[in-house]
């Protein structure tokens, strides 16, 4: 199974991830986590990608393309994969079309997790607390909470028109979310 999962900064895209991926058996892609092992393994990729993480920007396409053309090129993505935080653009979406068809393969599904944006700032600076994440500031996690509406929200139409957009409550508690996304995906068939 080929899947994407959206939704805002904060919305738990990551914690979803891990649990959807492994109910189907595909390793879960998250262009975040990426970044953040080059930032602290301090690669030519992570010193560039560092400068745009701090300020709250997305990293250019270009640098987030040619790390998810080489992820999902690796053996354990043959069978399929779910992809957290990307795309996010629609050149992104462009590229990521390109990148599937040249698999021989076409995307199952998109997930979507709506949660409310004064909840999404809550669950952020909560993280950071926690994680000890220097990234989560107040002002950056409202230019996230920004960047998505101007620059990704406009996906979801894309993919409701192809009828491949499944929209999910991301409020409460994880296992119900989780739950709700299981369900969703029943329908899909695979390809």
């Amino acid at each position: 199974m080929r899947l994407i999962l959206m939704g805002p900064p904060g919305a738990g895209k990551g914690t979803q991830a891990r649990y959807v991926a492994a109910r189907f058996g595909i390793p879960p892609i998250s262009t975040g986590d990426i970044f953040r092992a080059n930032v602290s393994s301090g690669t030519e990729l992570g010193v560039e990608a560092k400068r745009f993480m701090d300020a709250g920007e997305y990293v250019p396409d270009e640098l987030t393309n040619k790390m998810v053309r080489n992820r999902i090129d690796e053996p354990d993505a043959e069978p399929g994969f779910l992809l957290d935080g990307y795309p996010r653009t629609l050149a992104q979406v462009e590229e990521l079309d390109g990148m599937i068809k040249f698999t021989g393969h076409s995307l199952d599904a998109v997930v979507v997790l709506r949660v409310n944006e004064e909840e999404l700032v809550q669950r952020l600076l909560q993280r950071a607390k926690t994680e000890g994440r220097a990234d989560d500031t107040e002002e950056v996690i409202r230019r996230r909470q920004e960047i998505y509406a101007e620059q990704t929200e406009p996906l979801i139409d894309v993919y409701r028109d192809r009828n491949l957009l499944i929209e999910v409550d991301g409020e409460g508690d994880v296992d119900e979310v989780t739950e709700r996304i299981f369900h969703a995906l029943e329908a899909v068939p695979q390809s």
